[in-house]
């Protein structure tokens, strides 16, 4: 079960499987694709929070059944290819949708998060954790490789080697050590997690939508791109920016000497 609600401009997007430490069935993550992609149309949305209930953040794919994305042959017999589809139109469709969203992405880490679980973490824009939470590469445990984009999110966040050590070893990272080598942003006491997710998703939800927006793309994009076409991107994403009705009410409010009231248009 996913659960959904809206407060002022904010989508709170919760995982709601404590029993099973919010490990995501099939259902569960096509859910949570749907929302992400209606919070990127709605403009009445402009922040999102992902967050669970319970003691786990999430303990990744639920991986008994329907919940692993299915993707056998007829018979059951697995045949070349089906794992590939699977995590391509599963793990990977999930990870996606979080960097693709067109709305700034919180991860209230309530608890422990693992394997894919860990991943949807990192893949947000913004990561806070409960002092409680631990972060595990779990995947190496099975004799796995990491999938749902893990090896292309910690290189990218911690830098190759320190990426290697987590998914060599499959070590739990407390969240002081997670904040510390650079996979959270700020780890808070336990009962003060939601509070300060939603102070968070505030500023943000206040704030210049489109430009946010688009800085998140530049961000995502400039780790995959030259100095060439990312000076390029930028330029053209200033000229979209400068269009929009929040630029020039940032400009009129400077100039004013007032605070700026953005309307995320």
């Amino acid at each position: 079960m996913v659960l959904h609600t809206t407060d002022n401009g904010v989508s709170w997007i919760t995982l709601n499987r404590p029993e099973a430490m919010n490990a995501v069935t099939w259902d569960q993550r096509e859910r949570v694709i749907a929302l992400l992609a209606e919070a990127s149309a709605d403009p009445a949305v402009r922040a999102v929070v992902l967050t669970a209930t319970g003691k786990g953040f999430c303990a990744g794919a639920d991986l008994r059944g329907a919940g692993a994305g299915g993707g056998s042959s007829e018979g059951g017999e697995r045949v070349p290819g089906d794992v590939a589809r699977t995590i391509r139109l599963g793990a990977q469709r999930l990870i996606a949708a979080v960097l693709d969203c067109e709305k700034p992405v919180i991860a209230a880490v309530n608890g422990t998060a693992a394997g894919l679980g860990a991943h949807l973490a990192f893949a947000c824009d913004l990561v806070l954790a409960a002092e409680s939470a631990r972060f595990i590469e779990v995947f190496v445990r099975r004799g796995l490789v990491p999938d749902g984009g893990g090896a292309y999110l910690l290189a990218r966040l911690v830098g190759p080697q320190r990426a290697k050590e987590l998914m060599f070893f499959g070590d739990a990272v407390r969240a002081v050590d997670a904040e510390r080598i650079g996979l959270v942003n700020r780890v808070v006491p336990d009962a003060d997690l939601a509070a300060v997710a939603g102070e968070w998703a505030q500023r943000l939800a206040t704030g210049p939508t489109r430009s946010i927006v688009l800085a998140k793309q530049l961000v995502n994009a400039s780790l995959d791109s030259d100095r060439t076409t990312a000076f390029a991107a930028e330029a053209a994403a200033q000229e979209i920016t400068m269009t929009t009705q929040d630029a020039q009410e940032g400009v009129a409010a400077f100039v004013e000497r007032r605070t700026p009231e953005y309307r995320g248009l």
